[in-house]
């Protein structure tokens, strides 16, 4: 799946993260803006609803994936780093929850690196990624890993204490070009608009935080979830 890279390029970004109609804010995220080193990654983690510490556990595998791309920065981006780095934030959520004494914490992620000119994108769960072109419309969009279990939909995969067969990432290497926007987000993003609007929105000729200011304005009014966004675009 390496895609050899090409020359680096420049990226603007914006995010958001708030509560919602909830009382505590169970998202996470990471922004590592390196791009002097020609490298820059953007993390999204998702706390599962209904577990004790949900936000300890989107925090701790947030950071135990930003800290191994850190440590490994020299290393080319692959479906193996993608590998090695959930393992290592599936050992780092293992030993929080026997921290804290509990049995069940739990988080979904979706991340995008880019370096030079190609991003890598990898998902558990169903936080999204999504990948759009100028003229082209969507280029990608990570599909949610969720199953059905009485009616109602639920999480297939995730960072979970006790269960770390679970923490497998769908992972894909794709180039990108200047006026590509790449959205990086929570359910409580996408789960507040219409497909189409939210893609139309990514879009729209306005600064990036002016669409995240539109996204935080129908997330409150139509959500009832915590909601996280980062927004890319690449120059």
């Amino acid at each position: 799946m390496d895609i050899k890279k090409g020359q680096a390029m420049k990226i603007r970004y914006a995010t958001i993260s708030k509560e919602g109609r909830r009382s505590n804010n169970e998202d996470f995220f990471v922004v590592m803006d390196q791009q002097e080193r020609g490298r820059f990654w953007g993390i999204v983690c998702d706390g599962m609803g209904g577990h004790a510490c949900g936000e300890v556990a989107s925090e701790t595998v947030a950071h135990a994936v930003s800290a191994y791309w850190e440590q490994h920065a020299e290393e080319m981006d692959s479906e193996d780093k993608v590998v090695e780095a959930c393992q290592e934030a599936t050992r780092a959520i293992e030993q929080k929850a026997r921290e804290v004494g509990l049995k069940e914490m739990g988080t979904t992620l979706v991340m995008a690196s880019i370096e030079g000119d190609i991003v890598t994108i990898a998902h558990v769960g169903d936080s999204r990624c999504y990948l759009q072109r100028p003229g082209q419309g969507v280029m990608y969009q990570t599909q949610d890993h969720v199953r059905l279990s009485f009616g109602y939909e639920i999480v297939a995969r995730s960072f979970f204490s006790g269960h770390p067969e679970e923490a497998i990432a769908d992972v894909v290497q794709i180039s990108v070009c200047a006026g590509d926007r790449i959205l990086l987000c929570s359910d409580g993003v996408h789960k507040s608009m219409e497909p189409e609007d939210l893609e139309a929105r990514m879009m729209e000729a306005k600064s990036l935080e002016e669409i995240l200011h539109g996204f935080d304005l129908s997330c409150w009014k139509y959500g009832d979830d915590n909601y996280t966004a980062i927004l890319i675009e690449v120059e």
